[in-house]
C-alpha cells in the first residue's frame, strides 16, 4: 500500500503535480477535478495508494467517510447546489487507479443524463432471487472486513 511512482493522484500528495486544493490532512486529500463534469466536482483521496474502497484499511473507513460528509454539505452549502452526486468508481470507470470519491454539485435540469441508463431490468430470464443468492454467498464468504 506503498505510493505507486506513476500514479497521478500519489504525485499531487507528494507534491509533484499541481492541484487546486480543498482540504488537507495526515491520511486525506480532497481537490477539485481537473475535468469536472460541473465546477465544484471535488475528489476526496486517501493519502496511502490502494486502487479499490475495499483495499482501504478498516481503521480509515470512517474517517473517508466523514470527510466525504463535510465535502457533500460544504460543496451543496457552498455553492448553493441543489444536491449532490457522490459515487467511487472500482476498476470500470476508474481513470486514475487509486481509491478516489466524487462529490459532483448538481442543479435540477442541470442535463446530466448519463447516470439513469441503460436500465436492466429483472425478468423471468433474469429472476432477482438469483442475483441476490450470488450476492449473499459472496458476502457470507467475505465475512467482516472489520476483523481485518
Amino acid at each position: 500500500m506503498t505510493d505507486d511512482a506513476k500514479c497521478t493522484f500519489c504525485a499531487i500528495i507528494r507534491g509533484d503535480k499541481q492541484a487546486t486544493l480543498i482540504h488537507e490532512n495526515d491520511r486525506l486529500v480532497s481537490f477539485l477535478d481537473h475535468r469536472p463534469l460541473f465546477r465544484g466536482h471535488t475528489l476526496l483521496v486517501p493519502k496511502i495508494h490502494v486502487r479499490l474502497l475495499s483495499d482501504l484499511p478498516a481503521d480509515r473507513v470512517e474517517e473517508f467517510f466523514l470527510e466525504a460528509q463535510r465535502l457533500e454539505r460544504a460543496i451543496e452549502t457552498g455553492l448553493e447546489a441543489d444536491g449532490s452526486m457522490v459515487l467511487i468508481n472500482n476498476v470500470v470507470s476508474q481513470s486514475v487507479p487509486h481509491l478516489h470519491l466524487h462529490v459532483i454539485p448538481r442543479r435540477r435540469k442541470d442535463g446530466l443524463r448519463f447516470w439513469l441508463g441503460p436500465r436492466h431490468p429483472y425478468d423471468a430470464e433474469h429472476p432477482a432471487e438469483v442475483y441476490a443468492k450470488k450476492i449473499r454467498f459472496a458476502l457470507d464468504r467475505e465475512g467482516d472486513l472489520s476483523d481485518g
